[in-house]
């Protein structure tokens, strides 16, 4: 089981998000306690649709809208800064 401390995440977030992208979790203990977790967007979608199939299926919408360059950009939905 992996298991990462709330401190070692909060300074070590960028390697912490590089781990779960090659595991599926990582579970997060605030004062020896396993309180949250951590998990690769693959395992959320998951976990996710097993709840709602409305869900999946707007996440597999959005993707192909994705890869046919259908998208919009920070400023488009935004506006100026």
């Amino acid at each position: 089981m992996d298991t990462i401390t709330t401190t070692t995440l909060r300074n070590n977030l960028a390697d912490a998000i590089d781990e779960v992208t090659k595991k599926n979790y990582l579970l997060v203990a605030k004062r020896g306690k396993i309180t949250s977790a951590l998990v690769n967007i693959d395992l959320f979608e998951d976990l996710v649709a097993l709840s709602n199939k409305k869900y999946l299926a707007s996440i597999k919408r959005a993707r192909e809208e994705y890869k046919k360059g259908d998208i919009f950009t920070h400023q488009q939905v935004f506006g100026e800064a």
